[in-house]
């Protein structure tokens, strides 16, 4: 079907089509037989009889206690510790800076060669995803190593795992070499309790010294449909280099065939090479000014695609065959001189005009994967999958890793729509709304493995406003928070669900810091689920909230309201509200209101309170609280008076834990409780309310 329909597109285009038509008629082939896209070989062949019951899970939960919440999603989860394996499970662990910790439920399963971990599938599926680990180079780079997959014991393809994405340390922004000093010897180290230039003797550091970033994931298409029942077994081969493989969990799909637009400027016809054997920018573009000329689309069929630049986009549609079928890969470029924006490097992306040239408009981008070559994080770097300004866009159906942030926005820009996208394994965001992006929207996007926020919101120089992250899933961002709002007005941050965040962050932050802008009109945070949040903060030696409020910079007073939200399995506190101690008399938090919340277990309080300022709670409902209901330092002060942070009962505040109701009268309005760092309870398994 593929060769025939691509010859309408060629008779469209003229004969720089016609001479493409036997490459389409290749690549397309070589998509359907898999060699192009997974380097693996899958063969197809009969199930076996036997099942077991396989354990389906959205964020390593029941998925009855996030229904409708979060992206809904065409595949299908399963943890590693929940199937039936002959390696070791690992975990649970919280603690920063270990395997566990960074996995899926804090739990996965690491398997030395000849073992193995095998799935049953729940559903009909030809493709799996593999979320794993193996071990760095001594000196760092990565190693590769193979991972054996088969189906009903038949059937092997054999996956090549990496580790070059993966393995960051030291201290922000961060080294791939495990045997470096460190980045910052005038910084305070928690780990000695001191600032090491400053302390004689200099302390001795532990090197690899705080490694992280662990995890990467992989696809494959198996080739062919297996039946709800089959079994898929992962299996770590003799003399595989790695010492050691862990598998997080296996996503798996049933993947449709590939899409095709005959109406469409067909990227063949211009030169591009689907094999990636050379550099296909310049077709892309040729394509793409065809397109703008004759007012029709321009279509990538099926390839791997090999893109080093950014390719600028403006009034323009580009559609893939899908995300699993179209991939667009690049390497990362050293560039000879800095680019005006401080970029040392480049590398593939697609780019909307800087917003300071007027940005681009009506931009639409679906149906294809793109694939970075990051290995490092350099802040100034212009190396996101998709960036630039984007106004009146829309962005759809795109599978984004190994870039640096999957999108990365600067405004001012208005009227984007981010829908049904997955980024993974990056070195830094998710996704970024910078400076001035209004009217926008996020919806149902799935984020994995983010090296920063999974999403945020940053009102640098000019307000983030109108704005709405909605039914999103954000699953353990190594650093920092799932879903940040730094400053803005009259933005919405609902029914998402996230994670799992793993350090100095949380799963939702509320901060007025990094040059943000004030919050003024209202920011609503509605119908959220988080999970496993609350994370230990490395510089403050404390634990945070799930939802965290932090005025670092300027007060926070706009009207904030918290409704419906449900933070279950807390590490540390539900809900924090914090000023940094050097200027804890200068900024506080006020009128935060929370209405219809529940929260299912916290290791220390409900509520942590270490500001000025005051929130009132209706109908928030706890049980399984480790500590005192609410931890009240204020902005410590100990003010006769009492607390410089006053709490108001509006009513229905119910439960509690082993200290007896979670907001109790003599609490309220300002009680001093403040235990600086409580002994943490272990939260039980959340459950049905």
């Amino acid at each position: 079907m593929s060769w025939s329909i691509t010859g309408a597109a060629a008779r469209r285009t003229g004969r720089a089509s016609r001479r493409a038509a036997a490459a389409v008629v290749a690549v397309t082939a070589a998509a359907v037989g898999l060699s192009v896209l997974t380097g693996g070989t899958a063969l197809a062949g009969k199930g076996t009889d036997g099942a077991s019951t396989p354990v389906v899970t959205r964020a390593a939960l029941d998925p009855s206690l996030v229904a409708g919440r979060g992206a809904s999603v065409d595949f299908v989860e399963q943890e590693a510790e929940n199937a039936v394996t002959n390696g070791a499970v690992i975990g649970p662990d919280r603690t920063a800076y270990t395997l566990p910790a960074e996995a899926s439920g804090r739990m996965a399963v690491k398997l030395t060669p000849r073992q193995y971990v095998e799935f049953t599938l729940p559903s009909a599926a030809n493709a799996i995803t593999v979320r794993y680990s193996i071990p760095d180079a001594p000196n760092g780079g990565g190693i590769t190593a193979p991972l054996d997959v088969t189906v009903n014991g038949r059937n092997r393809s054999t996956m090549t795992l990496t580790s070059q994405y993966a393995w960051l340390y030291n201290q922000y922004p961060f080294s791939n070499d495990p045997k470096a000093g460190l980045l910052h010897p005038d910084w305070w180290i928690t780990e000695c309790s001191c600032v090491p230039s400053a302390t004689t003797p200099a302390p001795t550091i532990t090197k690899p010294f705080r490694p992280n970033h662990f995890y990467d994931e992989q696809r494959l298409l198996l080739g062919t449909k297996y039946r709800a029942g089959d079994k898929v077994r992962l299996t770590v081969p003799v003399g595989s280099r790695a010492a050691w493989t862990v598998i997080d969990l296996l996503d798996t799909q049933l993947v449709g065939l590939p899409h095709v637009d005959v109406s469409a400027a067909n990227v063949l016809a211009f030169g591009a090479d689907p094999f990636g054997r050379r550099d296909s920018a310049a077709a892309f573009e040729k394509a793409i000014a065809f397109a703008k000329r004759k007012q029709v689309k321009v279509y990538i069929p099926p390839g791997r695609y090999r893109v080093n630049r950014h390719i600028i986009v403006d009034d323009v549609t580009i559609v893939g065959a899908g995300n699993w079928y179209t991939i667009i890969k690049g390497r990362q470029v050293d560039l000879d001189t800095p680019a005006p924006d401080g970029s040392v490097h480049t590398g593939v992306g697609f780019y909307g005009r800087d917003a300071a040239d007027g940005g681009s408009t009506n931009v639409h981008l679906s149906g294809f994967a793109i694939e970075g070559d990051v290995r490092e994080r350099i802040d100034t770097d212009q190396v996101n999958g998709v960036g630039g300004a984007m106004s009146d866009s829309t962005i759809d159906g795109l599978y984004i890793r190994h870039t640096k942030v999957g999108m990365w926005f600067d405004g001012p820009m208005s009227n984007l729509r981010i829908t049904n996208n997955v980024i993974v394994d990056q070195i830094a965001d998710g996704l970024n709304f910078h400076t001035g992006v209004t009217d926008s929207v996020v919806s149902n996007n799935f984020i994995r493995n983010s090296g920063d926020d999974g999403l945020a919101m940053w009102s640098d120089k000019t307000a983030d406003a109108g704005n709405t992250f909605d039914h999103n899933t954000v699953q353990t961002p190594v650093l920092a928070n799932g879903i940040a709002i730094y400053g803005g007005r009259d933005n919405t941050v609902s029914n998402n669900l996230i994670a799992d965040p793993i350090r100095e962050g949380s799963a939702i932050q509320v901060g007025s810091r990094f040059g943000a802008e004030a919050f003024t009109g209202y920011l609503r945070i509605t119908d959220n689920t988080t999970v496993r949040a609350g994370t230990y903060e490395l510089n403050w030696d404390i634990g945070l909230g799930a939802i965290w409020f932090y005025a670092l910079e300027k007060d926070i007073d706009a009207d904030i309201q918290v409704t419906g939200d449900h933070f279950l399995d807390n590490t540390y506190n539900a809900i924090m509200l914090v000023s940094d101690w050097p200027v804890k008399d200068l900024y506080s938090i006020t009128n935060v209101r929370f209405k219809d919340v529940k929260v299912d277990g916290t290791g220390t309080s409900v509520v942590s309170a270490r500001a000025a300022g005051s929130a009132s709670f209706e109908n928030v409902d706890a049980r399984n609280v480790g500590a005192v209901g609410v931890n009240n330092c204020g902005s410590f002060n100990f003010t006769a008076a009492g607390s410089e942070f006053s709490l108001t009962d509006l009513g229905g505040n119910d439960g509690g834990g082993t200290t007896g109701p979670w907001l109790a009268p003599w609490e309220l309005p300002n009680t001093i409780t403040c235990d600086d760092r409580p002994p943490v309870v272990t939260p039980p398994a959340p459950s049905a309310w």
